[in-house]
């Protein structure tokens, strides 16, 4: 059995911005899989703004790949197994892997997870709040910051996937004052109104430090930072001694054309404060996958917690979510869904 599968494809390195123009819909054909393999039909695909530097880097720090030019692009994705060749994998799996961008991939089955199937929680958050994105809001919560009931916390970005996993797992383990930063009026009133934050900023609206300041006039004891630049001298600047950063994004940098932003102007107030800046792979804790699931089952089953997601549909549309994930578009993760 043979099929013809579509992938979207790098075709040019970006300046500044990506574009549309810089991808490409190809075609490709599909032989049954070998042994050790199976044929997954993608399902549901996510888009990340971390991808941004896969465009154009020869390398990353900590060794991530690069994305080649007219070759197949990689993201978390969630495929449903067509055949197999594997006693492991049967048909109608559903696996979490990294052979996305794609309708169709070959998957060795030593490189897969079988999701789990639980009642009342739906598939897109197995990319959300049970995903990477969810991993990496547990991690930073729980093994960076380590965070106490009580304790008042800064999200940057906080409308996104990973702010907005952040906030509402911050709140359920108790977390005393929750501070946001988002890109919009809209955003800034959904956090405050559904999503547990008990102050948030339009960035836009003035100096970061200051608003921050405004909004956390009595110092904070923890941040999440997923922005970088004016966002991290801010966190800097209203952490109390002895506060806790966990740095997970640099989304100020991801267009900088390789001159990433200056420092922040107070970063030797990490001395003078005692404080703690550490920066989160998620891969490095894999681990922690089943106390994510063991967390955050129950309160997405009883209501109490709830993904915060925007699915666009069709596969031909996978570099406009991407570039919708870059500008901010959307609230919580942003997901395209290929298939049923």
């Amino acid at each position: 059995m043979t099929i013809t599968a579509q992938a979207v494809h790098q075709v040019a390195r970006p300046s500044g911005f990506p574009s549309l123009s810089d991808f490409a819909l190809t075609e490709h054909v599909l032989d049954a899989p070998s042994p050790g393999t199976a044929l997954v039909e993608n399902v549901l695909l996510s888009v990340d703004p971390y991808m941004r530097e896969l465009m154009d880097q020869a390398g990353l720090p900590g060794g991530e790949s690069w994305w080649g030019l007219n070759a197949p692009l990689e993201g978390r994705t969630i495929g449903r197994v067509l055949t197999s060749a594997d006693p492991s994998l049967a048909p109608g799996d559903l696996v979490l892997h990294r052979k996305g961008w794609r309708t169709h991939a070959l998957v060795e089955a030593s490189s897969v997870r079988v999701l789990p199937r639980y009642a009342g929680v739906p598939l897109t958050a197995h990319l959300s709040v049970l995903g990477g994105t969810g991993l990496t809001a547990y991690v930073a919560l729980t093994r960076t910051l380590r965070l106490q009931p009580g304790e008042d916390l800064f999200v940057s970005a906080a409308a996104g996937g990973v702010g907005t996993a952040v906030g509402q797992f911050a709140r359920l383990m108790g977390a005393g004052r929750l501070v946001g930063s988002a890109g919009s009026p809209l955003k800034v009133d959904r956090l405050v109104k559904e999503l547990g934050f008990d102050a948030a900023f339009d960035y836009h609206d003035g100096p970061v430090p200051t608003l921050l300041a405004e909004a956390a006039p009595d110092g904070l004891d923890a941040a999440v930072e997923n922005v970088g630049g004016d966002h991290l001298e801010a966190a800097i600047g209203s952490l109390r001694d002895f506060g806790r950063i966990a740095w997970v994004g640099a989304i100020a940098q991801y267009h900088s054309l390789g001159t990433p932003p200056p420092a922040p102007r107070n970063l030797f107030d990490v001395v003078g404060k005692s404080l703690r800046l550490e920066g989160v792979l998620v891969r490095d804790h894999t681990d922690a996958q089943p106390l994510l699931e063991d967390f955050a089952v129950p309160h997405i089953r009883s209501g109490a917690l709830v993904p915060q997601e925007t699915v666009v549909d069709g596969f031909e549309n996978m570099p406009a979510a991407f570039l919708g994930a870059l500008r901010g578009d959307n609230v919580g993760k942003m997901i395209v869904r290929a298939g049923a």
